[in-house]
């Protein structure tokens, strides 16, 4: 999910520079920034999607100048961080300061995720390794940029496969058949 959001943004930054020095198809170019925007323009102000871009170490926040677009995205974050910090607190305060002596020091917690999230935005590493020196912010960008396996998707395409390949159509082409299927899967969108 983390790449979405500055994938999308690139591209309409792109089109929109090429939209100002086209002399031809700017009318094809007009409709595509539109096409975004229509797909994607809600998807543009999720603060998760926001979030799951800020913690991709390649783009961290330059993928973007819009600062209540990082705003979004790094409150986001901060929110959840301090989530997690009070709930690994809270957890820790359960046991009493009889068993553990040194219950006190791990109070500091909620501190140490916020200057985990500063500490990363600020390392000039792009690569996934990167995150492994931050736990707290490896941990949610693991919860972000990880796809969910799920099979239906793929058991939808296969019912409308089947439903267009049918005993009637058995000398339907390769070219052709796909076609109608990607057009049967993608009416919302024409």
């Amino acid at each position: 999910m983390g790449w979405l959001a500055p994938t999308i943004t690139l591209l309409r930054t792109k089109l929109q520079q090429l939209h100002v020095t086209s002399k031809f198809c700017e009318t094809l170019i007009a409709a595509l920034l539109s096409g975004l925007e229509k797909r994607f323009g809600e998807m543009l102000a999720d603060p998760e999607l926001i979030a799951a871009a800020i913690l991709v170490p390649k783009f961290k926040t330059c993928w973007t100048n819009d600062e209540n677009i990082l705003k979004l995205g790094l409150d986001y974050i901060r929110s959840y961080l301090d989530h997690q910090a009070e709930t690994h607190i809270s957890e820790g305060s359960q046991s009493s300061e009889e068993e553990d002596f040194f219950s006190s020091l791990k109070k500091t917690g909620l501190l140490e995720t916020t200057q985990q999230l500063d500490v990363y935005l600020g390392c000039p590493g792009d690569t996934v390794e990167v995150l492994k020196s931050f736990p707290a912010v490896c941990q949610l960008s693991l919860k972000l940029n990880t796809a969910l396996p799920a099979s239906a998707a793929c058991e939808r395409l296969f019912s409308v496969a089947g439903l267009i390949f049918s005993p009637r159509r058995a000398c339907t082409g390769l070219k052709n058949f796909e076609n109608q299927l990607l057009l049967q899967l993608n009416k919302a969108y024409w």
